[in-house]
């Protein structure tokens, strides 16, 4: 079986992908905005095709031989022409599928209805809307699925950094409505059996395990970690002041914290029994399993994806964001590591930021992100999927990793709320560990904050440099 994979970089895409190398008997293309967040381990069974569905002729290109074709392509946090992205892309998919006599669609899209949904939940209905069009000429499973839970997955780490971080929470009033969350797992297994579901008609499959107001997913999340917490509902919270709490307290973005919050106003409960018609064998793993399970992936290091894996978000994507060469500033540090291995340097380099801080300075970089996230920017909060290991398109605090060659270089690319374009690079050659600062400012604002930092610079920047070389002198 010959399958198209959208969306394999992303949060979803990442996890469908290895579960669908698990079947020897299918084959995979992986249709990707950039092939360099591929994961080169990924075999001979998986042919990269880099594209866009925005381009009607590479879609159609990446679509010919196709047997199944996953669509896990949305467009939130792209701007405020995300609905029209979003019916344009499926349109375009759609056709492509039907001229390349693609036998299945397959559409993970969420649970919800029209007339009370949010902007975001709207679009993504549209979007199955879409793909199911055309029944008489191909089939189109849609799954809907509400709060996906996972590790890495955005709805969990709001929740998690919630119920650790506040022991009382003052909520709006929308906490009371009804959902039906599922463990990720669950969902990877309904989207990996579906290829070879019996049945030949257009389905509209809702899954999901019990039904719970948001309330009871936080007091559950909190009593599976062993802690209290109380929940104190106000109707006095707006949208706008909501969105704000969570990127203070949780690691989501400004734009994404808005629609999770946007999201709460409408039920999104499950309103067929399709998925255990269709799928009896799957037993849907209950709310506080999945969270405990969660948990379980963090704390051995195992999280295959994050909520910002995605290239559709701003601060997700890496495309062009390596060009050095607009930088007008640079300010470069080099030290001598004598006789440690190279290869313990570059794990060093490797294991900066998130839990492992910045080293003596780390008070410094955590009073930046604070301010960062009052301008709603990304701050530190986002933390690292991994405490040991970066991959090319990984978040790290509020920088993005946009190469990483394994012993060699690395190099970041700033998210903060700057006046123009900062990355931060270290490169090992032979027996020295050089970091090097480069800056692109926008206009006179960006030359201005460039001299105010560059104190800072001075500071901040040797201590790291030092901090590396000594941690891989103790490895």
């Amino acid at each position: 079986m010959n399958i198209l994979l959208t969306g394999a970089t992303g949060y979803i895409g990442r996890r469908l992908q290895e579960r669908l190398l698990t079947d020897d008997s299918v084959r995979i293309r992986a249709f990707v905005r950039n092939a360099r967040k591929v994961h080169p381990a990924s075999g001979d069974r998986v042919e990269l095709f880099e594209g866009n569905v925005l381009d009607q002729e590479s879609i159609k290109e990446a679509l010919k031989g196709m047997d199944v074709a996953y669509y896990l392509i949305h467009s939130m946090g792209a701007g405020a022409d995300f609905e029209q992205l979003d019916r344009a892309s499926a349109q375009n998919f759609l056709e492509a599928c039907i001229q390349n006599k693609v036998k299945r669609i397959i559409y993970l899209g969420g649970l919800g209805e029209k007339d009370t949904a949010s902007k975001h939940l709207k679009s993504r209905l549209e979007t199955g809307e879409i793909l199911s069009s055309r029944p008489d000429q191909i089939q189109t499973i849609w799954f809907r699925a509400a709060v996906i839970i996972g590790s890495g997955s955005a709805s969990f780490e709001t929740i998690r950094n919630l119920v650790q971080k506040l022991p009382v929470m003052v909520t709006p009033r929308w906490v009371r409505t009804q959902t039906q969350p599922i463990a990720v797992t669950d969902v990877l297994e309904y989207l990996s059996q579906a290829k070879n579901l019996g049945s030949e008609e257009s389905l509209i499959i809702d899954i999901g395990s019990e039904q719970m107001p948001f309330k009871d997913m936080l007091l559950n999340a909190a009593h599976v970690m062993g802690l209290r917490r109380y929940i104190i509902p106000v109707p006095v919270l707006s949208p706008w002041l909501s969105s704000y709490w969570l990127i203070l307290m949780t690691p989501v973005p400004f734009p994404i914290a808005q629609s999770l919050i946007q999201g709460l106003k409408s039920e999104t409960i499950v309103k067929n029994q399709n998925s255990r018609k269709f799928f009896p064998q799957i037993h849907p793993l209950s709310y506080q399993e999945s969270i405990l399970r969660a948990l379980k992936e963090i704390e051995r290091d195992q999280v295959i994806s994050r909520w910002c894996d995605s290239s559709a978000q701003r601060t997700c994507d890496i495309k062009g964001q390596d060009n050095l060469e607009s930088a007008i500033f640079r300010e470069k540090i080099s030290s001598d590591f004598g006789e440690i291995p190279g290869h313990k340097v570059f794990a060093a380099v490797e294991s900066i930021g998130g839990d492992n801080g910045w080293y003596k300075f780390d008070w410094l970089w955590r009073l930046r992100g604070f301010i960062d996230i009052i301008l709603a920017g990304p701050g530190l909060s986002r933390g690292r999927r991994d405490p040991n290991k970066l991959r090319i398109g990984d978040g790290l605090d509020f920088w993005k990793v946009v190469d990483v060659k394994p012993d060699k270089r690395l190099l970041l690319v700033n998210q903060m709320k700057v006046p123009g374009k900062a990355w931060l690079e270290f490169s090992v050659e032979r027996t020295k560990l050089i970091q090097t600062a480069h800056f692109y400012p926008k206009g006179l604002w960006g030359r201005i904050y460039w001299y105010l930092t560059k104190p800072l610079h001075k500071l901040i920047f040797p201590d790291i440099v030092k901090g590396i070389i000594e941690k891989a002198r103790n490895f």
